[in-house]
């Protein structure tokens, strides 16, 4: 994991009601940390995070090469001995469903019944995103539709991992194949699965999407949940279809109100019906089971 003292520049773009897909794409790529703060407005602020030695100009460089016209943005710089941790993973307490997310900067948290999952968010930060809080309400509902309980579960695009280590700990007889592309979530997700105590029914590993052999060898799964977004997800449904087991449900999020009839209409084409959606501040998610 990189070394996160010495200064730090931010680029705070504009609010808007809804993040365009291909800046969020190009921001993930490009920044150190990506974060999406909400107002009270309803509006969301992508918030991108830059080493002091990376410039505005590289900013645009990129920016051009990858043809994204960046909306007006704000910058600061700022200085700490652990910016990371100072200015981004210091969220709430998150509650959803039948977990409450919390981060490893608390000292103590009362869980109030629920299932604690504590999270070094870093570079996979999204604990407080609408559509993990969907996919968090959809784990919960899967426990309660489930006719058995899931023990084969795959997470594609697991980030920091909270997904999976939800799935982990509310089926504790699970075992969990979590995925990313990038190699910092990997590492990011393994520690949180470790910090969590479930690292033995986790296994995380680098992937594009459904192809790394960890993922083939154990398919097919109970429960596949993938938070990602809505153009990645439309091109891996038929390796969701093709890994997910009759009757078994899959969780997809990561896609915007009116992207839903796209979304949804090509899962249905390969028989993953919905059964539940789930909406918060224009964000979806959507609990679907395979019926064929």
């Amino acid at each position: 994991m990189s070394n996160n003292a010495g200064t730090c520049k931010i680029i705070k773009f504009e609010a808007v009601k809804n993040i365009d897909e291909k800046l969020a794409e190009f921001a993930e790529d490009f920044f150190e940390v990506v974060t999406n703060d909400y107002g009270d407005d309803g509006k969301e602020q992508l918030v991108g995070y830059m080493r002091q030695e990376m410039s505005e100009a590289d900013l645009l460089a990129a920016a051009k090469q990858a043809n994204i016209e960046l909306p007006p943005y704000q910058s600061e710089v700022i200085s700490s001995n652990d910016w990371l941790c100072e200015n981004v993973i210091k969220f709430a307490p998150v509650e959803t469903g039948d977990f409450l997310i919390y981060g490893v900067h608390e000292k103590s948290v009362d869980t109030r019944g629920k299932i604690g999952v504590k999270v070094y968010a870093a570079t996979a930060f999204g604990s407080e995103h609408q559509t993990t809080k969907g996919c968090l309400q959809a784990i919960s509902d899967i426990n309660r539709l489930a006719q058995v309980v899931p023990q084969k579960v795959l997470d594609v695009g697991t980030g920091s991992g909270i997904l999976a280590i939800a799935a982990a700990k509310i089926w504790p007889t699970a075992q969990i194949v979590a995925v990313d592309i990038d190699n910092e979530s990997v590492l990011v997700a393994a520690q949180n699965a470790t910090d969590n105590d479930v690292e033995k029914q986790i296994r995380v590993a680098l992937s594009d999407g459904y192809q790394a052999d960890l993922v083939q060898q154990n398919a097919p799964y109970d429960v596949i949940l993938a938070n990602i977004l809505a153009r990645p997800l439309i091109a891996m449904v038929p390796d969701m279809a093709a890994t997910l087991k009759k009757g078994g449900y899959a969780v997809i999020s990561g896609f915007i109100e009116n992207q839903t009839d796209w979304v949804l209409g090509e899962h249905e084409k390969y028989g993953l019906h919905l059964k539940k959606m789930y909406r918060e501040d224009g964000w979806c998610a959507a609990l679907l089971e395979k019926i064929r």
